[in-house]
Formats: structure tokens, sequence, C-alpha cells
């Protein structure tokens, strides 16, 4: 069965939509990446229900992306299904002080919603790119707070249990990790918030806000930290101080403002990218003994 033939079974079927061959630089902040063999948007959870069973039948790998912020994408592409969710998935609600969200939502709009009504607790996430989904995937945060700190359960996907709630205390959260697997596709999560003084929160937020403009190479395309902190170290400072700041390869360069982030310049590959996070990687290795573990996902390698 062809990427074309599960086109045809879907196309017309689905309340979002579904396309062959899409342009993945299309979907990734990186603004790099070939095509993917289907990309398909599922607006509801019966469109989600109905294209994993079709993609189980025709035996069709598949990975759920959000917005592309952390993710590179091989110039070769993906022969595979890209999933992402739409509409249904990008609702939020508070309860009390529990604030419900779609796992497609935008970080920001969380962040947002929260601040106008008053509710501390997600200030530290302001300014981080990609969705919800996402976020709880890679516990996404800083040095001392992260996304995992305020989830009260999370509602997944399995293809082989189907729909499970899982509460927060029972997820293995860690930096940059939440042990949640990749077969599983987060569909919701209930987030604890608490009210606040919105001057403080608005104070805190703008803190934040500008540390990253003064930090990190907004201007360009990039999918932000390329690797994890080590402990007790900074792994852009180890990258800078090896001399690979600033350092290029073909449209890739390690930036010259912050040396944990790759900056596309305007017409890098990612194999570009690929090989300058090989060479940071080698060279800290090198002169520190410490080995850099990449913060980036990897799709379509």
């Amino acid at each position: 069965m062809s990427a074309f033939d599960i086109y045809c079974e879907l196309d017309g079927a689905l309340d979002g939509s579904v396309s062959c061959d899409e342009r993945m630089s299309r979907h990734a902040t990186f603004h790099i990446g070939g095509p993917a063999s289907l990309f398909i948007e599922c607006a509801s959870m019966a469109d989600l229900t109905l294209v994993m069973s079709v993609l189980e039948k025709h035996s069709m790998p598949w990975s759920i992306i959000g917005k592309g912020s952390n993710l590179l994408i091989s110039d070769a592409g993906c022969r595979s299904a890209i999933i992402t969710l739409g509409k249904e998935f990008k609702k939020s609600a508070f309860v009390d002080t529990t604030l419900v969200a779609g796992a497609g939502i935008a970080l920001s709009s969380i962040v947002q919603e929260a601040f106008k009504l008053g509710y501390s607790g997600f200030e530290f996430a302001v300014g981080i790119p990609g969705t919800l989904g996402g976020a709880l995937f890679m516990n996404a945060g800083t040095r001392t707070e992260w996304v995992g700190s305020v989830v009260e359960a999370i509602t997944l996907y399995s293809p082989e249990e189907g729909l499970v709630r899982r509460r927060g205390e029972e997820i293995p959260w860690s930096y940059r990790k939440s042990g949640i697997m990749r077969g599983e596709i987060i569909l919701e999560a209930e987030l604890s918030m608490k009210p606040g003084d919105i001057g403080s929160i608005r104070a805190k937020m703008e803190a934040s806000l500008s540390r990253r403009k003064k930090s990190q190479p907004l201007s360009f395309p990039s999918a932000g930290s390329v690797f994890k902190n080590p402990p007790d170290e900074s792994a852009g400072k180890l990258i800078e101080s090896v001399g690979l700041k600033g350092y290029r390869c073909g449209g890739a360069q390690i930036s010259e403002m912050h040396a944990n982030f790759i900056v596309n310049t305007g017409n890098a590959k990612a194999q570009d990218v690929v090989d300058l996070i090989v060479l940071a990687r080698n060279r800290v290795k090198e002169v520190y003994g410490i080995e850099l573990q990449p913060e980036v996902q990897f799709l379509g390698f």
C-alpha cells in the first residue's frame, strides 16, 4: 500500500486534512526539511482514531509533531506519516484553579491566558515556542522551573490501549525528559495554577523575556537549545570555550550570541546542522571529557 493509496482512503474522510509529499521545512522553526510521504492534521478525536487505524492497517510508520520548534528534519524528508493536532486539540478552559488545555495549543497562548486571569505558576514558560504537547513531551522549562512541575494529569492516546489518563506524580519527570513514550500521543493536560498578583506576574514575565532577547538569537531560524546542559555546566559556555562560537558550516552557524544555538543563516541544510552538532560534541569531549547530549529531536535520519 503506497502513501498515495492511504491518502485516497483518508481524503474527504477527515475534519482535518491530508496531503502527500508535504515540504517539512514549512512546519519546522529551523525552516529545514524535505518532504513527508504523508502530512495529516487531525482536527478531532474521530480523525485521530481513524488515522491511527488506517496507518496501522497498512503498516505505515508515523511521528507526531507540534510547531516543529525543537526539531531537525532530514534533507531527504520522512518516508512516513507526520501527524499534527488541529482544532479540537487547541482549546483550553479554567476549572477553578486548574487549566485544562489541549496538546495542540501554543504554549504562548496558555501563558497569556493565565496572565490575563491573574493566575501564577506558568510565567517561566513565557517566550518558549511550540505547543503544550511538545513542551510536555520534553518537559520544557528553565534550569529551575519546568512544565512537569505544574501537571495534575495528562490524557494520552495509545494505539494499543486507547485513551489513558495519568496523574502528574505518576510520570517520571526529569531534566528535559518526561518518560512519555514515543508511541503515545499527548492529547490534553490539566495544569495547576494559583491566584497571584498581576503586577508580580507581569514583572516576572517581562524579566524572562528580556533575558531571552538579550541572550538568544531570536532573529534567525533555529530549533532552540541544541544540547542539554550537563550537571553544573553550561553547554553554551563549553562550546564557546573551545572556540566554536560563530563557526559556520554551509548555511548553518553556531550562533555568535549564544553558542548552544545553531541558526539557519538563510540556506542551511540539515547536514550542515548535523556537521556542527558532531563538531561541537567532539571538541567538547576532547577538551573537557564531557559528552554533550542533544536536546533537539531528529526526524527522518
